[in-house]
């Protein structure tokens, strides 16, 4: 497919739109957090606590009202996307990295490789994700570089199994044939020929990845696993608003909403290009 061929077709794809402008707002929304809030997320004024949202006559200064402690939730709720943003990157990105590298050497080269990793993949994905990312994070210590590295540690075995069967449907291809005929070495034919005819596959993982990092750092933060309690994140938010959920339900309501928009806006966008880029779903 042409570069401007691709072009439209991405911009064709109402998926692709819908995700791409989610993505690009939680982008905005995250790197310019300190213009966009109004007041410092960290401020407490007990006075003005559980004030409701504007809309149902609350102080006009607190476009969503206040929390327990007075401070205001749209602030909060914006500075919650930084950690949103920074877990789906960097963790989605590791996992990916480490899954496609384990899945490229057991893919093609098979052998033991390919049996030590498929077996490794098959132990870790016997154990339900979230629970084992919780027992990770308590074992590794609370924070969020604990958050990414069990992300990391759960979430590579996605990748691997996906990069393993391309890789033994690509080596059995014309191209790899020719390479080796020609005298390139195996990590050559890997990394210079099949790897990139996986980028399409691999960004579409990656989309979706960041959709699951996501909704992995809000559990937990429910359960106060994540960063430090006071710093607003969006399961911690929820976390607090449950306690207030009959007399204040927007404390819980709007954090829980960021998720939905974040995670189908990722899901959307992963379901988009693999429409635009998978050669069978464009027959």
């Amino acid at each position: 497919m042409g570069e401007r061929r691709l072009w439209r077709a991405l911009a064709g794809n109402r998926r692709v739109v819908l995700g791409g402008g989610v993505v690009v707002l939680l982008v905005v929304v995250a790197l310019g957090a300190p213009l966009l809030a109004p007041e410092d997320p960290l401020r407490q004024d007990l006075l003005d606590s559980l004030l409701p949202p504007r809309w149902s006559g609350g102080d006009p200064r607190y476009l969503l009202g206040t929390d327990g402690l007075g401070r205001d939730i749209f602030s909060r709720l914006i500075f919650g996307a930084r950690i949103a943003l920074t877990v789906a990157v960097v963790a989605a990105s590791l996992a990916a990295i480490l899954g496609t590298v384990l899945g490229l050497v057991a893919g093609y080269f098979g052998g033991w490789a390919d049996m030590v990793i498929s077996r490794l993949v098959d132990i870790w994905m016997a154990f339900p994700p979230v629970l084992l990312s919780i027992v990770l994070v308590a074992v590794i210590g609370a924070g969020l570089h604990s958050v990414i590295i069990a992300i990391v540690i759960v979430d590579w075995t996605r990748f691997c199994r996906v990069v393993r069967a391309e890789v033994l449907v690509q080596r059995e291809q014309d191209y790899v044939t020719s390479a080796v005929t020609i005298g390139l070495s195996r990590w050559r034919i890997l990394l210079g020929e099949i790897l990139p005819n996986l980028l399409p596959v691999l960004l579409v993982l990656l989309t979706l990845e960041m959709g699951i990092a996501v909704i992995v750092e809000a559990i937990l933060s429910f359960v106060g696993l994540s960063v430090a309690s006071d710093f607003p994140t969006w399961g911690g938010l929820i976390q607090e608003g449950r306690q207030y959920v009959y007399q204040s339900w927007w404390l819980m309501a709007l954090p829980v909403a960021c998720i939905i928009v974040v995670v189908v806006g990722f899901n959307a966008l992963g379901d988009g290009l693999r429409a635009v880029l998978d050669p069978v779903m464009r027959r």
